[in-house]
């Protein structure tokens, strides 16, 4: 059955945006002030929120970030974008592991307007990998609970941080075809410490994975650029907390330029 909600058709055009070798790039945001900027740039076609930027905002490790934390921030980004009662563009929210209740967690975050979101295989709360079967049930629950609530195409961006915890990249090519097939959109490989993943890894998930690859970018020499990337036949581009510690670092700099002035 097709259906034709507001909220159904964002995520429509969310999973439209997903192309291999003509990518989504999302430059993550992490509150209402960057989602308001990021919003009205004539090149964003959509918005997603960025776990560690969130948190850091807080005062909070990543991995310490409750749901209801990650939701105080996730519904004052959304409220700076609603436009007639849905955000103006599409909204995914990295939501980490999906916490204890997957279903309540994706229920929060479509009652604020989201049509899509990460979740990760790491368990934050054991700081286990979750077993392969375990991590498929929770984003085959996360699509049903999406589609009871109307939103049947809902954008779901798995991500495995197998490479990080002994695995190898046939690992994470076994979770990701796992993922896709319980019905993930795309799969996000990270890579050992947020490195990115290398040219070479690359090639080889965007082969396996029919080019349904999540890759973060690295704002750092030696590392794959966008149009490397989309070269590469990548469908997904995301930013992560790079913009934020961008934003920290000229914060940084600025402030100790103006202290440092007073001597």
């Amino acid at each position: 059955m097709t259906v034709h909600t507001p909220q159904n058709e964002l995520a429509k055009r969310l999973r439209n945006l997903h192309v291999p070798g003509d990518p989504i790039v999302f430059t993550n945001v992490y509150d209402a002030a960057t989602a308001s900027f990021i919003a009205n740039h004539p090149t964003t076609k959509a918005i997603a929120t960025a776990s560690f930027a969130i948190a850091a905002s807080q005062g909070i490790p990543d991995n310490e970030m409750t749901l209801a934390q990650n939701i105080a921030t996730v519904r004052s980004i959304a409220s700076a974008l609603t436009v007639d009662g849905l955000p103006k563009l599409p909204l995914s929210v990295d939501v980490q592991d999906g916490y204890e209740n997957v279903a309540e967690t994706i229920k929060e975050i479509i009652s604020l307007g989201a049509v899509g979101c990460n979740i990760e295989d790491f368990n934050n709360r054991t700081e286990q990998m979750r077993t392969l079967p375990e991590a498929v049930n929770r984003i085959g629950l996360a699509i049903q609970t999406a589609r009871e609530l109307g939103v049947p195409d809902f954008v779901i961006n798995a991500r495995t941080d197998i490479l990080g915890h002994g695995g190898s990249v046939d690992d994470a090519i076994e979770r990701g075809k796992a993922f896709l097939a319980a019905g993930a959109c795309t799969v996000f490989v990270w890579g050992p410490g947020g490195r990115g993943v290398r040219t070479e890894e690359v090639e080889k998930l965007v082969a396996a994975l029919d080019g349904r690859l999540n890759v973060k970018l690295v704002i750092k020499d030696g590392y794959l650029t966008i149009p490397e990337l989309k070269s590469a036949g990548v469908s997904r581009i995301s930013m992560g907390p790079e913009l934020y510690r961008a934003a920290m670092r000229a914060f940084e700099e600025t402030a100790n330029n103006l202290l440092e002035s007073w001597k």
